[in-house]
């Protein structure tokens, strides 16, 4: 089901609302559930099995190109309990900016996110926009555009990065294979962190020997640089 696209839809925008407070009773237990957009590519909502420690992060993860909810859920099933996971699903067979420009796809994130967050008691500090391929590459666009609404950004593998505007300073997570074959780390990866140091974000990059994947171990770094302590060791290299 598509959601009415707005103007600022379109420039790449979300809107994310406050989400509930410290303390609040989950409103779902354990499980997997539908995210509740309609249409055959609705999406997954995952909550963890217990309730890890401190405040509860969110990961939003977007899936690859012709890629599913549940092809995502897979990538980061290593560190799947450590959050509330929402995995939305594109209306093509990838990301809107890729088919036409910002707007379905938008409009679709900020309703699954206006769903869950006034429900949930989510950390503010820690709301990440997470991806695989190209949903890396969209991952990171979106934290670029709407710093509000996410504090960090994890991209696995990703491509390019296509803001429209910029907005505030999430902290970014990148890495890549060194061998990928599908989006070559020189042209790709290599690229973009030196440019996205530059231009002032805090940033980890991490290569590692191997093709177009997400080994288990860099989505543990990942997760550990989402639930670092900023005050005690700014997790930045």
């Amino acid at each position: 089901m598509q959601q009415p696209v707005t103007e600022a839809h379109a420039a790449g925008r979300i809107a994310a609302p406050t989400p509930a407070a410290p303390g609040t009773p989950w409103p779902l237990p354990p499980g997997q559930y539908p995210l509740g957009l309609g249409g055959e590519r609705d999406g997954l909502l995952r909550v963890p099995a217990a309730a890890p420690p401190g405040p509860l992060p969110l990961i939003l993860m977007l899936h690859g190109a012709t890629g599913t909810a549940e092809r995502a859920l897979r990538r980061i099933a290593r560190i799947a309990d450590s959050a509330l996971l929402l995995l939305p699903e594109s209306l093509g067979t990838t990301w809107d900016v890729l088919e036409g420009g910002y707007g379905p796809d938008i409009a679709r994130i900020e309703a699954a996110l206006a769903r869950i967050l006034p429900a949930w008691p989510v950390d503010p500090r820690r709301i990440a926009v997470a991806g695989f391929s190209d949903g890396a590459s969209y991952a990171l666009s979106l934290a670029l555009m709407n710093g509000a609404a996410f504090s960090h950004a994890l991209a696995f593998s990703p491509g390019f990065v296509a803001p429209v505007s910029l907005d505030g300073r999430p902290r970014l997570f990148l890495s890549h294979g060194t061998a990928d074959r599908v989006l070559n780390i020189d042209l790709c990866s290599r690229r973009l962190v030196p440019k996205l140091r530059q231009s002032g974000y805090p940033l980890i990059y991490r290569e590692f020997e191997g093709g177009h994947e997400l080994p288990e171990e860099i989505a543990l770094t990942a997760l550990a640089f989402l639930m670092a302590d900023r005050a005690a060791a700014p997790p930045v290299d």
